[in-house]
């Protein structure tokens, strides 16, 4: 693909050498691209670099040509027409990007319905809009979902976010590079040297470069601060796209022989094949080391740019092999279509990886489904291509092609799927059932274990559906502090009037007793202050490996912000969390930071009381997410998890205890589990909404084990409320 400038009548320049107006070797190189990415989905669960070998190629097809059109529009001047209005090549990049997308985002919304479970349908149908209109990167950023490996539990819309990356830089670079055009046309009136060629890339250049430079150093400042969301991000991402677009406007002209360059080519593939297996991608992308894909990248680019009396290098030539090169131009459909694929093939199969020959029969259907998609959707939606269906016209309607009827079915069904996706939150929405005034006698929860109080065959309590709304009153009083936010709010409970205090602080598994502590409170007349953080305990370690982001440099911020509020108001008591899974192995334990977060409030005479965590449902395969599992048709036994895999025999805050009399210990696991197993629902009700959290409606149940125990730590708290 040329780079050169045509010269002007006004300046003596020498053109840089002609190259061939196509780069085959470049198509081919996404073939190897697209076949990495695939593949480390597939069986490696790994960031394989070839998403970053995409966007440095689209950063220098795409800017390149649109500095060439902006040098070539009118000799050495800037013409109007494309140059200065950008809904020509906008509209060219509708086409070639959007029908793609929508054909899969329908057949996702199809898939979704026939085999994921309903509790998902609400969280997909907000990715395909999200994907849909190019925000799924953000959306999946501001959601805290890290980019993990494929299993059955990922969204089969994951991988999306690439493509709302690069919509985004598509039409951010074409706005901005058009202005800056229109501005150079503008001022060239004035100035006419401003319109030659060199000084047209020259301010190109340093535009594109100094943005580049600004995003690189964003990525490296915000990967050691928040590296899920910098993953995603894409200002961080933007220097990746920037930097192809750099070597698209000035491209060193070195003479160099075919076997040097040959020798580059190489060096740069074998990076490119093997940086997946010895780079975190997840963990060190954008900042420093996705320079070397990204950096490999260019390097082919520069070796493959021979002048036209100069055959390309023999690796150049081998990339553009006519298998690597039909390869490389099934890579948008293919990148679409493989991962929801797998992710659909795991879920239906109930497992979380695919085997060498279920993952090669994966590969062998994308292939052809790509196929099918870049003949009958991508080529006549292009304008043509290979596809001389573009222009089929019907007999009863002459005017109506097959692109613009493929036009109106994906439009109508776009707008079918969303409407249906808002009809389905509506619905979720009218499903959730209040679980406030349930009959005990039908609806015992823990009293089952408790009391060994019977209960009827009866369908479980919330529903599915109903279980992810199933929260703490925080949550719909806006209370609970977000991920970015460092300073506290705080929440009113209990009894306004009331003359002791108790605080509520630590994170969401703190959070969740509310529903048990707010009911106390008001009966016995003493208020409840909250300080609680999304993913953030009550600790003074700084990014813990136990936390829920790491590093979360917020929760400490907010943490020390706390304990200066705590020691300022001296509430009565301080109620939190006393332990957490363990990391390496079964039971649980209590952290170090938490033991020097209840010294130093036991040390300023403020009482501590520790609620053991609750185990998180987990089997041999990994974690469960008790709606899904049950919606899925599980049961309580095939979604429970085994008591001793969860929970020590003994809890571990109770040695701590022993040694601080002003800690005291709850321990409400008996009222969770039997003494070997932790069903998924209990007493005719569903103990967990999702991952490791207890329905409100289930810690209602456990108020009269709670009340007891923290009336035996805290006498003003009593007498103990009792239900039924």
């Amino acid at each position: 693909m040329s780079t050169s400038a045509v010269p002007s009548p006004k300046t003596t320049e020498v053109a840089a050498p002609k190259v061939p107006a196509y780069r085959t070797d470049l198509d081919g190189l996404r073939g190897i691209a697209i076949a990495l990415v695939a593949c480390f989905h597939i069986w490696f669960g790994r960031v394989s670099g070839g998403v970053d070998v995409f966007l440095t190629l689209s950063g220098y097809f795409f800017i390149g040509s649109l500095v060439r059109h902006t040098i070539h529009s009118q000799s050495s001047k800037i013409g109007l027409g494309e140059t200065i209005n950008p809904s020509p090549r906008m509209e060219r990049l509708f086409r070639r990007l959007l029908p793609a997308l929508y054909t899969l985002l329908i057949g996702v919304a199809i898939l979704t319905v026939v085999v994921i479970a309903q509790t998902r349908w609400q969280n997909i149908g907000n990715e395909i809009l999200a994907s849909a209109l190019y925000y799924q990167n953000y959306f999946l950023a501001g959601n805290s979902q890290d980019y993990l490996a494929a299993s059955s539990v990922n969204s089969p819309l994951q991988h999306l976010w690439s493509m709302s990356m690069q919509g985004q830089f598509f039409l951010g670079a074409l706005v901005v590079l058009h202005l800056l055009a229109g501005t150079i046309k503008y001022l060239g009136r004035r100035f006419d040297g401003l319109t030659r060629p060199a000084a047209i890339r020259a301010i190109f250049g340093i535009v594109v470069g100094g943005v580049a430079l600004a995003s690189f150093i964003w990525a490296q400042y915000r990967s050691g601060i928040d590296q899920p969301y910098n993953y995603y991000d894409t200002l961080s991402r933007l220097w990746e796209p920037l930097v192809g677009g750099l070597l698209a406007i000035w491209m060193p002209a070195f003479r160099v022989s075919n076997r040097i360059r040959g020798a580059v080519t190489i060096i740069a593939l074998l990076l490119i094949a093997t940086c997946g297996w010895w780079i975190d991608g997840v963990a060190h992308y954008p900042a420093a080391l996705a320079w070397v894909p990204v950096g490999a990248t260019l390097m082919v680019i520069w070796s493959g740019q021979v002048a036209d009396n100069q055959p390309l290098p023999s690796p150049n030539r081998a990339l553009a092999s006519k298998r690597a090169v039909w390869l490389g131009s099934l890579s948008y459909s293919l990148y679409l279509i493989h991962w929801p694929l797998l992710i659909f093939y795991l879920t239906w199969r109930q497992v979380d990886h695919a085997n060498f020959v279920e993952g090669a029969a994966i590969l062998i259907v994308s292939l052809g489904l790509s196929w099918l998609m870049k003949r009958y959707i991508e080529d006549p939606m292009r304008g043509g291509g290979r596809s001389a269906m573009a222009h089929v016209r019907w007999r009863a309607h002459p005017r109506l092609t097959y692109t613009a009827a493929v036009t109106v079915v994906l439009v109508i069904a776009s707008l079918t799927t969303a409407g249906l996706i808002k009809a389905w939150d509506q619905h979720v929405e009218t499903t959730r059932v209040d679980t406030t005034n349930l009959d005990p006698a039908l609806y015992p929860g823990a009293r089952a274990l408790l009391e060994n109080a019977q209960a009827p065959a009866l369908p479980p309590q919330p529903t599915p559906l109903g279980a992810q709304s199933d929260l703490p009153q925080t949550f719909f009083d806006g209370v609970m502090s977000e991920f970015d936010v460092t300073t506290p709010q705080v929440g009113h409970y209990g009894d306004p009037n009331g003359t002791w205090t108790i605080a509520l602080a630590g994170g969401s598994h703190t959070e969740m007793w509310l529903g048990a502590l707010d009911p106390i409170g008001k009966a016995n007349g003493f208020q409840i202050v909250t300080y609680v953080k999304r993913g953030c305990a009550l600790t003074t370690d700084v990014n813990p490996p136990y936390l829920e982001r790491n590093p979360y440099p917020e929760c400490a911020e907010w943490n020390d912000a706390v304990m200066k509020d705590l020691l300022r108001i001296k509430p009565d008591a301080v109620v939190t969390n006393s332990t957490r899974p363990s990391i390496s192995g079964p039971g649980d334990y209590m952290p170090e930071g938490y033991r020097h977060t209840f010294d130093k409030l036991t040390s300023a005479g403020i009482p501590v009381v520790g609620i053991r965590d609750s185990p998180w449902p987990h089997n041999d395969e990994g974690p469960i997410t008790t709606p899904d599992c049950l919606s899925a048709g599980g049961n309580a036994k095939s979604c429970g998890t085994v008591r001793d895999s969860a929970l020590s025999s003994v809890d571990p805050a109770l040695a701590y205890a022993a040694d601080n009399p002003l800690f005291h210990p709850i321990d409400l696991s008996d009222g969770i589990c039997t003494p070997t197993f932790c069903p998924a629902v209990v007493g005719n009700i569903m103990v967990y909404r999702d991952i490791h959290h207890l329905t409100q409606t289930y810690i209602r149940t456990l108020i009269q084990d709670f009340s007891r125990q923290l009336t035996a730590a805290l006498p003003w708290t009593g007498p103990p409320l009792t239900t039924g």
